[in-house]
Protein backbone atom coordinates (compact mmCIF):
# COMPACT_ATOMS: atom_id res chain seq x y z
CA UNK A 1 0.00 0.00 0.00
CA UNK A 2 1.18 3.58 -0.67
CA UNK A 3 1.98 5.94 2.39
CA UNK A 4 0.29 8.75 1.16
CA UNK A 5 1.51 11.50 4.00
CA UNK A 6 3.96 10.92 6.88
CA UNK A 7 1.79 10.54 10.01
CA UNK A 8 3.00 12.94 13.38
CA UNK A 9 3.94 10.54 15.90
CA UNK A 10 1.55 9.59 18.65
CA UNK A 11 4.00 10.65 21.17
CA UNK A 12 4.61 13.88 19.81
CA UNK A 13 5.22 16.45 22.44
CA UNK A 14 5.28 20.29 22.13
CA UNK A 15 9.00 21.13 24.01
CA UNK A 16 10.06 24.48 25.63
CA UNK A 17 12.66 25.43 28.93
CA UNK A 18 11.41 22.72 31.12
CA UNK A 19 8.41 21.94 29.65
CA UNK A 20 7.14 19.11 27.57
CA UNK A 21 3.01 19.37 26.44
CA UNK A 22 1.71 16.39 25.82
CA UNK A 23 -0.35 16.10 22.82
CA UNK A 24 -4.45 15.17 22.12
CA UNK A 25 -5.20 12.50 19.59
CA UNK A 26 -4.56 14.79 16.27
CA UNK A 27 -6.10 13.37 12.92
CA UNK A 28 -2.97 14.04 11.31
CA UNK A 29 -1.59 10.76 14.23
CA UNK A 30 -4.01 8.74 11.96
CA UNK A 31 -2.94 9.29 8.21
CA UNK A 32 -5.96 7.94 6.17
CA UNK A 33 -5.10 5.11 3.30
CA UNK A 34 -1.65 3.53 4.89
CA UNK A 35 -1.08 0.22 6.12
CA UNK A 36 -0.76 1.48 9.97
CA UNK A 37 -3.90 3.82 9.44
CA UNK A 38 -6.46 0.78 11.35
CA UNK A 39 -3.80 0.69 14.22
CA UNK A 40 -2.86 4.01 14.44
CA UNK A 41 -6.61 4.48 14.83
CA UNK A 42 -7.36 1.95 17.37
CA UNK A 43 -8.55 3.72 20.92
CA UNK A 44 -6.78 3.49 23.94
CA UNK A 45 -8.66 1.71 26.91
CA UNK A 46 -8.01 4.31 30.13
CA UNK A 47 -8.87 2.78 33.96
CA UNK A 48 -9.59 4.87 36.81
CA UNK A 49 -10.67 4.63 40.50
CA UNK A 50 -12.53 7.36 42.39
CA UNK A 51 -13.04 6.41 46.07
CA UNK A 52 -15.55 7.81 48.23
CA UNK A 53 -15.25 7.29 51.94
CA UNK A 54 -17.65 5.76 54.79
CA UNK A 55 -20.18 4.03 52.46
CA UNK A 56 -23.57 5.47 51.67
CA UNK A 57 -27.65 5.04 53.12
CA UNK A 58 -27.83 2.07 50.42
CA UNK A 59 -31.46 2.80 50.55
CA UNK A 60 -30.99 6.07 49.16
CA UNK A 61 -28.19 4.83 46.86
CA UNK A 62 -30.08 1.77 44.97
CA UNK A 63 -31.86 2.22 42.02
CA UNK A 64 -35.33 0.71 42.29
CA UNK A 65 -35.62 -1.54 39.50
CA UNK A 66 -32.91 -4.08 38.72
CA UNK A 67 -32.25 -4.84 34.75
CA UNK A 68 -32.30 -2.13 32.30
CA UNK A 69 -31.30 1.03 33.79
CA UNK A 70 -33.80 3.42 33.16
CA UNK A 71 -34.60 6.03 36.43
CA UNK A 72 -31.49 6.35 39.00
CA UNK A 73 -31.61 6.91 42.78
CA UNK A 74 -31.76 10.25 44.94
CA UNK A 75 -28.09 10.56 45.74
CA UNK A 76 -27.02 9.07 42.01
CA UNK A 77 -29.56 11.60 39.89
CA UNK A 78 -26.70 13.89 39.07
CA UNK A 79 -25.35 11.00 37.08
CA UNK A 80 -28.51 10.94 34.97
CA UNK A 81 -27.15 12.49 31.80
CA UNK A 82 -24.56 9.73 31.07
CA UNK A 83 -27.44 6.68 32.41
CA UNK A 84 -26.73 4.85 29.28
CA UNK A 85 -22.95 4.41 30.03
CA UNK A 86 -23.38 3.33 33.98
CA UNK A 87 -23.46 0.20 35.73
CA UNK A 88 -24.98 -0.39 38.99
CA UNK A 89 -23.89 -3.16 40.70
CA UNK A 90 -25.50 -4.09 44.51
CA UNK A 91 -24.16 -6.18 46.43
CA UNK A 92 -20.87 -7.18 46.26
CA UNK A 93 -18.42 -6.90 49.48
CA UNK A 94 -15.01 -6.98 51.02
CA UNK A 95 -14.73 -10.51 53.13
CA UNK A 96 -10.89 -9.24 53.45
CA UNK A 97 -11.38 -6.13 54.87
CA UNK A 98 -13.09 -7.43 58.27
CA UNK A 99 -10.02 -8.17 60.13
CA UNK A 100 -11.69 -6.78 62.32
CA UNK A 101 -13.61 -4.37 59.85
CA UNK A 102 -12.95 -0.60 60.31
CA UNK A 103 -12.10 2.69 58.15
CA UNK A 104 -7.94 1.73 57.53
CA UNK A 105 -9.04 -1.83 56.06
CA UNK A 106 -12.36 -0.47 53.95
CA UNK A 107 -9.64 1.87 52.53
CA UNK A 108 -6.60 -0.33 51.86
CA UNK A 109 -9.09 -3.06 50.78
CA UNK A 110 -10.99 -1.12 47.67
CA UNK A 111 -7.94 -1.85 45.59
CA UNK A 112 -6.63 -4.82 46.55
CA UNK A 113 -9.34 -6.88 48.20
CA UNK A 114 -6.69 -8.23 50.20
CA UNK A 115 -6.17 -8.42 54.16
CA UNK A 116 -4.10 -5.91 55.43
CA UNK A 117 -1.21 -7.08 58.51
CA UNK A 118 -2.17 -5.43 61.45
CA UNK A 119 0.61 -3.31 62.76
CA UNK A 120 1.09 0.26 63.93
CA UNK A 121 4.33 0.08 62.66
CA UNK A 122 6.49 0.55 59.32
CA UNK A 123 5.78 -3.35 58.69
CA UNK A 124 2.73 -2.96 57.34
CA UNK A 125 1.86 -4.99 54.43
CA UNK A 126 -1.18 -5.55 51.79
CA UNK A 127 -0.93 -6.81 48.19
CA UNK A 128 -0.44 -5.17 44.88
CA UNK A 129 -3.61 -3.29 43.72
CA UNK A 130 -5.43 -3.72 40.52
CA UNK A 131 -4.39 -0.43 39.74
CA UNK A 132 -0.92 -0.80 39.73
CA UNK A 133 -1.68 -4.00 37.52
CA UNK A 134 -3.22 -2.57 35.12
CA UNK A 135 -0.29 0.19 34.92
CA UNK A 136 2.56 -2.67 34.42
CA UNK A 137 0.90 -3.68 31.26
CA UNK A 138 -1.22 -0.44 30.05
CA UNK A 139 1.19 1.81 31.37
CA UNK A 140 4.08 0.82 30.10
CA UNK A 141 4.09 3.00 26.60
CA UNK A 142 2.85 6.16 28.48
CA UNK A 143 5.29 8.89 30.12
CA UNK A 144 3.63 8.24 33.76
CA UNK A 145 2.58 4.42 34.66
CA UNK A 146 -0.34 5.79 36.96
CA UNK A 147 -0.97 8.95 38.57
CA UNK A 148 -2.26 8.17 42.22
CA UNK A 149 -4.45 11.58 43.40
CA UNK A 150 -6.08 13.12 46.32
CA UNK A 151 -7.70 15.64 48.49
CA UNK A 152 -6.39 15.77 51.81
CA UNK A 153 -2.69 16.32 52.98
CA UNK A 154 -2.14 12.65 53.98
CA UNK A 155 0.84 12.91 56.60
CA UNK A 156 -0.23 11.63 59.65
CA UNK A 157 2.13 8.75 60.58
CA UNK A 158 2.14 5.95 62.39
CA UNK A 159 -1.79 4.38 64.15
CA UNK A 160 -4.61 5.72 62.65
CA UNK A 161 -7.51 3.50 63.43
CA UNK A 162 -7.53 0.42 66.12
CA UNK A 163 -4.19 -1.52 65.38
CA UNK A 164 -3.61 -0.18 61.52
CA UNK A 165 -0.82 1.82 60.68
CA UNK A 166 -1.59 4.91 58.80
CA UNK A 167 -0.62 3.88 55.46
CA UNK A 168 -3.10 1.61 54.77
CA UNK A 169 -5.56 4.99 55.55
CA UNK A 170 -3.88 6.93 53.61
CA UNK A 171 -3.07 5.49 50.28
CA UNK A 172 -5.28 3.67 47.81
CA UNK A 173 -2.91 2.40 45.53
CA UNK A 174 0.40 -0.10 46.44
CA UNK A 175 2.70 -0.92 43.89
CA UNK A 176 3.55 -4.20 46.05
CA UNK A 177 2.80 -5.71 49.02
CA UNK A 178 5.13 -3.42 50.82
CA UNK A 179 5.20 -0.17 48.66
CA UNK A 180 2.13 2.07 49.52
CA UNK A 181 1.95 4.66 46.08
CA UNK A 182 1.50 8.49 47.94
CA UNK A 183 -1.44 10.45 46.59
CA UNK A 184 -1.03 13.67 45.28
CA UNK A 185 -3.28 16.73 46.62
CA UNK A 186 -1.68 19.74 45.65
CA UNK A 187 -2.85 20.75 41.87
CA UNK A 188 0.67 22.64 41.21
CA UNK A 189 2.68 19.31 41.77
CA UNK A 190 -0.04 17.81 39.46
CA UNK A 191 0.34 19.76 37.35
CA UNK A 192 3.96 20.09 37.37
CA UNK A 193 4.08 16.07 36.69
CA UNK A 194 2.26 16.27 33.49
CA UNK A 195 4.09 18.79 31.44
CA UNK A 196 7.26 19.70 33.46
CA UNK A 197 10.22 18.43 31.69
CA UNK A 198 13.84 18.97 33.79
CA UNK A 199 14.70 21.21 36.24
CA UNK A 200 13.02 21.38 39.50
CA UNK A 201 8.95 22.99 40.31
CA UNK A 202 10.86 25.88 42.37
CA UNK A 203 12.68 26.89 38.78
CA UNK A 204 9.99 27.10 37.06
CA UNK A 205 8.25 28.85 39.93
CA UNK A 206 10.80 31.41 39.00
CA UNK A 207 10.38 31.73 35.04
CA UNK A 208 6.69 31.79 35.72
CA UNK A 209 6.67 35.03 37.63
CA UNK A 210 8.31 36.35 34.46
CA UNK A 211 6.03 34.65 31.80
CA UNK A 212 2.63 34.10 32.35
CA UNK A 213 1.99 30.07 31.46
CA UNK A 214 4.45 27.43 30.53
CA UNK A 215 2.57 27.67 27.57
CA UNK A 216 4.51 30.82 26.71
CA UNK A 217 7.57 28.65 26.56
CA UNK A 218 6.47 26.42 23.65
CA UNK A 219 5.00 28.99 21.48
CA UNK A 220 7.79 28.24 19.08
CA UNK A 221 6.40 24.79 18.82
CA UNK A 222 3.14 25.25 19.36
CA UNK A 223 3.87 27.72 15.58
CA UNK A 224 5.68 25.12 13.96
CA UNK A 225 3.51 22.14 14.85
CA UNK A 226 0.24 24.27 13.60
CA UNK A 227 2.35 24.64 10.00
CA UNK A 228 1.96 20.73 9.92
CA UNK A 229 -1.78 19.55 10.22
CA UNK A 230 -4.44 20.69 9.05
CA UNK A 231 -7.60 23.19 10.00
CA UNK A 232 -9.92 20.59 12.16
CA UNK A 233 -6.25 19.56 14.12
CA UNK A 234 -5.74 23.33 14.46
CA UNK A 235 -8.98 23.80 16.16
CA UNK A 236 -8.20 20.89 18.37
CA UNK A 237 -5.09 21.73 19.27
CA UNK A 238 -6.15 25.34 20.27
CA UNK A 239 -9.56 24.09 22.25
CA UNK A 240 -6.92 21.66 24.21
CA UNK A 241 -4.13 24.70 24.89
CA UNK A 242 -7.03 26.88 25.90
CA UNK A 243 -7.80 24.11 28.59
CA UNK A 244 -4.58 23.96 30.05
CA UNK A 245 -4.45 27.57 30.44
CA UNK A 246 -7.38 27.83 32.16
CA UNK A 247 -6.45 24.77 34.46
CA UNK A 248 -3.22 26.85 35.26
CA UNK A 249 -5.12 30.40 35.75
CA UNK A 250 -7.02 28.32 38.67
CA UNK A 251 -4.16 26.68 39.91
CA UNK A 252 -2.35 30.43 40.34
CA UNK A 253 -5.28 32.26 41.96
CA UNK A 254 -5.65 29.79 44.26
CA UNK A 255 -2.20 30.09 44.90
CA UNK A 256 -2.57 33.96 45.02
CA UNK A 257 -5.49 33.81 47.29
CA UNK A 258 -3.68 31.76 49.83
CA UNK A 259 -0.43 33.40 49.65
CA UNK A 260 0.40 34.25 52.99
CA UNK A 261 -2.50 32.98 54.47
CA UNK A 262 -2.35 32.64 58.62
CA UNK A 263 -4.39 30.00 58.30
CA UNK A 264 -3.49 26.31 59.07
CA UNK A 265 -4.97 23.24 57.77
CA UNK A 266 -4.12 20.09 58.84
CA UNK A 267 -5.59 18.27 55.98
CA UNK A 268 -5.25 20.71 52.73
CA UNK A 269 -1.92 21.08 51.40
CA UNK A 270 -1.22 25.23 51.49
CA UNK A 271 -2.30 27.14 47.41
CA UNK A 272 -5.50 24.66 46.86
CA UNK A 273 -8.82 26.16 46.61
CA UNK A 274 -10.38 27.54 49.48
CA UNK A 275 -13.16 25.59 48.41
CA UNK A 276 -13.44 21.80 48.67
CA UNK A 277 -15.55 21.93 45.27
CA UNK A 278 -13.39 23.69 43.56
CA UNK A 279 -10.49 21.94 44.27
CA UNK A 280 -12.19 18.78 43.37
CA UNK A 281 -13.05 20.28 40.00
CA UNK A 282 -9.45 21.09 39.04
CA UNK A 283 -8.33 17.38 40.19
CA UNK A 284 -10.58 15.99 37.86
CA UNK A 285 -9.90 18.74 35.07
CA UNK A 286 -6.31 17.54 35.51
CA UNK A 287 -7.11 14.11 34.82
CA UNK A 288 -8.84 14.69 31.81
CA UNK A 289 -6.15 16.65 30.46
CA UNK A 290 -3.64 13.37 31.75
CA UNK A 291 -6.03 11.24 29.63
CA UNK A 292 -6.28 13.58 26.84
CA UNK A 293 -2.79 13.67 26.17
CA UNK A 294 -2.40 10.25 26.69
CA UNK A 295 0.13 11.13 29.97
CA UNK A 296 -1.18 8.03 31.53
CA UNK A 297 -3.65 5.62 31.51
CA UNK A 298 -4.56 4.66 35.19
CA UNK A 299 -5.52 6.92 37.69
CA UNK A 300 -6.53 7.03 41.08
CA UNK A 301 -8.21 9.64 43.20
CA UNK A 302 -9.26 9.81 46.74
CA UNK A 303 -12.28 12.29 47.06
CA UNK A 304 -11.34 12.43 51.17
CA UNK A 305 -9.80 9.93 53.97
CA UNK A 306 -11.25 7.76 55.82
CA UNK A 307 -12.55 8.59 59.32
CA UNK A 308 -12.09 12.24 57.65
CA UNK A 309 -14.14 14.83 59.82
CA UNK A 310 -14.58 17.62 56.69
CA UNK A 311 -17.69 19.35 56.39
CA UNK A 312 -19.43 20.07 53.06
CA UNK A 313 -21.44 23.50 53.50
CA UNK A 314 -21.25 23.67 49.94
CA UNK A 315 -23.64 20.76 49.76
CA UNK A 316 -25.52 22.47 53.31
CA UNK A 317 -24.27 20.04 56.00
CA UNK A 318 -22.17 21.61 58.06
CA UNK A 319 -21.90 18.57 60.30
CA UNK A 320 -18.61 16.74 60.11
CA UNK A 321 -18.67 13.25 57.77
CA UNK A 322 -17.04 10.68 60.46
CA UNK A 323 -19.75 11.31 63.29
CA UNK A 324 -22.87 11.60 60.94
CA UNK A 325 -21.34 8.08 59.27
CA UNK A 326 -21.91 6.45 62.91
CA UNK A 327 -25.69 7.72 62.31
CA UNK A 328 -27.40 4.82 64.24
CA UNK A 329 -30.42 4.71 61.83
CA UNK A 330 -31.31 8.40 62.79
CA UNK A 331 -33.16 9.94 60.05
CA UNK A 332 -31.54 12.95 60.21
CA UNK A 333 -28.39 12.16 60.27
CA UNK A 334 -29.02 9.46 57.43
CA UNK A 335 -30.31 12.42 55.33
CA UNK A 336 -27.17 14.33 55.77
CA UNK A 337 -25.50 11.68 55.13
CA UNK A 338 -27.20 11.19 51.51
CA UNK A 339 -26.57 14.77 51.12
CA UNK A 340 -22.60 14.22 51.19
CA UNK A 341 -22.90 11.26 48.73
CA UNK A 342 -25.01 13.04 46.63
CA UNK A 343 -22.20 15.89 46.97
CA UNK A 344 -19.19 13.26 46.31
CA UNK A 345 -21.43 11.98 43.17
CA UNK A 346 -21.81 15.31 41.53
CA UNK A 347 -18.32 16.11 41.65
CA UNK A 348 -18.04 12.80 39.50
CA UNK A 349 -20.85 13.75 37.09
CA UNK A 350 -18.87 16.71 36.46
CA UNK A 351 -15.90 14.77 35.59
CA UNK A 352 -17.85 12.08 33.32
CA UNK A 353 -19.65 15.35 31.53
CA UNK A 354 -15.95 16.76 30.83
CA UNK A 355 -15.14 13.12 29.75
CA UNK A 356 -17.92 12.88 27.31
CA UNK A 357 -17.10 16.22 25.99
CA UNK A 358 -14.05 15.81 24.98
CA UNK A 359 -13.19 13.83 21.69
CA UNK A 360 -10.87 11.24 21.73
CA UNK A 361 -10.34 10.03 17.86
CA UNK A 362 -13.90 8.62 16.63
CA UNK A 363 -15.37 8.60 19.93
CA UNK A 364 -14.85 10.54 24.19
CA UNK A 365 -12.69 10.07 26.07
CA UNK A 366 -15.48 8.92 28.17
CA UNK A 367 -16.63 6.04 25.69
CA UNK A 368 -12.41 5.30 25.79
CA UNK A 369 -12.49 4.43 29.59
CA UNK A 370 -13.82 3.02 31.92
CA UNK A 371 -14.29 4.42 36.22
CA UNK A 372 -15.18 2.54 39.15
CA UNK A 373 -16.64 5.03 41.69
CA UNK A 374 -17.28 3.60 45.29
CA UNK A 375 -16.62 2.87 48.50
CA UNK A 376 -14.58 -0.03 50.44
CA UNK A 377 -17.45 0.52 53.40
CA UNK A 378 -21.09 -0.53 52.70
CA UNK A 379 -22.83 0.58 56.33
CA UNK A 380 -20.71 3.20 57.89
CA UNK A 381 -22.73 2.39 61.24
CA UNK A 382 -21.11 -0.62 61.79
CA UNK A 383 -18.24 -0.15 59.45
CA UNK A 384 -19.53 -3.36 57.29
CA UNK A 385 -18.06 -3.79 54.16
CA UNK A 386 -21.16 -5.84 52.13
CA UNK A 387 -23.55 -4.15 49.80
CA UNK A 388 -20.83 -1.73 48.38
CA UNK A 389 -21.99 1.28 46.82
CA UNK A 390 -20.48 0.99 43.88
CA UNK A 391 -20.71 2.48 40.23
CA UNK A 392 -19.27 1.90 36.51
CA UNK A 393 -19.21 4.35 34.16
CA UNK A 394 -17.22 4.42 30.38
CA UNK A 395 -17.27 2.21 27.55
CA UNK A 396 -13.79 0.83 27.59
CA UNK A 397 -13.75 1.47 23.54
CA UNK A 398 -16.95 -0.46 22.83
CA UNK A 399 -16.21 -3.41 25.26
CA UNK A 400 -18.77 -1.86 28.11
CA UNK A 401 -22.16 -1.93 27.89
CA UNK A 402 -23.94 0.12 30.43
CA UNK A 403 -27.73 1.23 31.14
CA UNK A 404 -27.75 -1.69 33.65
CA UNK A 405 -28.57 -1.76 37.52
CA UNK A 406 -27.00 -5.25 38.29
CA UNK A 407 -27.68 -6.45 42.15
CA UNK A 408 -27.14 -10.17 43.46
CA UNK A 409 -28.96 -12.19 45.13
CA UNK A 410 -26.14 -13.24 47.45
CA UNK A 411 -22.94 -11.26 48.36
CA UNK A 412 -19.99 -11.97 45.49
CA UNK A 413 -16.46 -10.50 45.96
CA UNK A 414 -15.45 -7.19 44.68
CA UNK A 415 -12.56 -8.59 43.53
CA UNK A 416 -14.94 -10.35 40.56
CA UNK A 417 -15.48 -6.64 39.60
CA UNK A 418 -11.89 -5.72 39.21
CA UNK A 419 -10.71 -8.52 37.25
CA UNK A 420 -13.87 -7.70 34.96
CA UNK A 421 -12.76 -3.99 34.59
CA UNK A 422 -9.13 -5.59 33.74
CA UNK A 423 -10.20 -8.06 31.32
CA UNK A 424 -12.33 -4.97 29.55
CA UNK A 425 -9.14 -2.92 29.52
CA UNK A 426 -6.95 -5.35 27.94
CA UNK A 427 -5.31 -6.86 30.90
CA UNK A 428 -6.80 -10.26 30.87
CA UNK A 429 -5.80 -12.62 34.14
CA UNK A 430 -7.58 -15.48 35.31
CA UNK A 431 -7.97 -14.68 39.03
CA UNK A 432 -7.58 -11.17 41.43
CA UNK A 433 -7.38 -11.36 45.22
CA UNK A 434 -10.41 -13.44 46.38
CA UNK A 435 -12.52 -13.77 42.90
CA UNK A 436 -14.21 -16.53 41.86
CA UNK A 437 -15.31 -15.31 38.40
CA UNK A 438 -15.82 -12.33 36.50
CA UNK A 439 -19.03 -10.88 36.40
CA UNK A 440 -20.78 -11.69 32.76
CA UNK A 441 -22.92 -8.88 32.97
CA UNK A 442 -20.71 -6.64 32.19
CA UNK A 443 -20.49 -7.24 28.71
CA UNK A 444 -19.88 -4.86 25.49
CA UNK A 445 -22.88 -4.49 22.91
CA UNK A 446 -24.19 -7.06 21.32
CA UNK A 447 -23.35 -5.27 17.97
CA UNK A 448 -20.02 -5.95 18.16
Amino acid sequence: MIILKKALHRRRFLRGVGTSLALPLLDAMVPAMTALAATAAKPVRRLGFVYMPMGAPMARWTPASVGKLTELSPTLHSLTPYLDQLTVIGNLELKNAYSPGNHATANSAFLSAAKAKMTEGADYELATTVDQIAAQRIGKETRLPSLEMAMDLLTTIGACDNGFACAYQNNLSWSSATTPLPAEAHPRVVFERLFGDGGTTADRLVELRKNASILDWVLDDVAALQRQIGPGDRAKLGEYLDTVREVERRIQKAEKQTAGSQQADLDRPAGVPASYGEHARLMFDLQTLALQGDVTRVITFQLAREASTRTYPEAGVSDPHHPLSHHSNDPEKLAKLAMINAYHVSLFAYFLGKLKATRDGEGSLLDHSLYLFGSGMGNSDVHDHVDLPVVVAGGAAGRVQGGRHIRYKEPIPLANLHLTLLDRVGVPMESFADSNGKIAEIRQPASL
